[in-house]
């Protein structure tokens, strides 16, 4: 395995590469999470390039830019072990110069969910992931629906801008008790791990609703709301249930009654941010959701 903090160098790994490439980004501190996106790249490409950057640009002031979680080493080791061929772990000089002013912005899938809480956030993922693909020119490049908003977000830029990429979304990879698994979630007390758990919960008690025949996404919400207030030291920024597509609010016709729907959160325990998300028109993916 090939690692470099060198773009010059990436580029010459990566075009010593036969075959087809698949690319997983990350900003590291990897967990079995990202581990199935490098498996999924790896089982549909001859290749495996994993990048490791906590992209400053995607932090607005006073979030967890300094304290967000970091392990080089480690890291590294774990993409070795799955067959990784070149890890890329540039600084931010490599990456943005001084006086940078260019940014990719994808319009109207950023003005739901997390957009409105982080209004710089997603161009600031989009600029990163734009940059990296112009780098590595992936065929694949697979990304966690945990971060669903932002898998829609890279599809349409991948789209709208006609890279040659195939983008693919692998199911939330969850612990055992259903909280999705988080870089983040090391920061929870043990009393906030625990009432965590809610908000698989709650995305559990609004499917288990939908099929029963509700779609009234007021009364969707309503149902995970009382299973989040469940936690005490809850502090939902939203609940919205959204056209998975579009991410405007659901708003089912009566001739499209069986139209899809996914819903969508994020919850703060103390100064941790978690996000999840769950399509409800959909059954529940195997794994510890069933068991809830």
């Amino acid at each position: 395995m090939e690692i470099t903090t060198s773009i010059e160098a990436l580029r010459t790994y990566r075009r010593a590469l036969p075959g087809t490439v698949g690319f997983v980004p990350t900003m590291g501190y990897l967990h079995e999470g990202h581990l199935a996106l490098m498996r999924e790249a790896r089982k549909r490409c001859d290749h495996l390039i994993v990048n490791i950057f906590v992209n400053p640009t995607q932090f607005a002031p006073g979030e967890d830019l300094d304290r967000y979680p970091r392990d080089p080493q480690g890291d590294a080791e774990k993409c070795r072990q799955l067959g990784c061929d070149i890890l890329s772990m540039p600084t931010e000089a490599q990456i943005y110069a001084p006086d940078h002013s260019t940014e990719v912005r994808v319009g109207g899938l950023d003005t739901t969910l997390c957009g409105p809480g982080r209004p710089t956030h997603f161009a600031g993922v989009t600029t990163i992931v734009a940059k990296l693909f112009n780098l590595v020119q992936p065929d694949v490049a697979v990304f966690g629906q945990k971060d669903y908003q932002q898998l829609a977000i890279v599809r349409r830029m991948v789209r709208d801008l006609n890279f040659p990429i195939e983008i693919v979304g692998v199911p939330t990879v969850r612990e055992a008790d259903g909280l999705a698994l988080s870089s983040r979630n090391r920061f929870l007390s043990p009393e906030h791990r625990r009432q965590a758990t809610a908000l698989s919960g709650a995305l559990v008690a609004a499917h288990q609703l939908w099929a029963r025949g509700e779609r009234s996404p007021a009364a969707l919400v309503q149902c995970g709301q009382q299973r989040l207030a469940q936690a005490p030291d809850a502090r939902p920024e939203y609940l919205q249930c959204v056209h998975p597509d579009t991410l405007r609010e659901f708003a089912p016709d009566e001739d499209l009654h069986n139209q899809p729907a996914h819903l969508a959160m994020a919850v703060r325990f103390g100064d941790t941010r978690l996000i999840d998300n769950l399509r409800l028109d959909e059954p529940l993916p195997p794994g510890p959701l069933e068991l809830l």
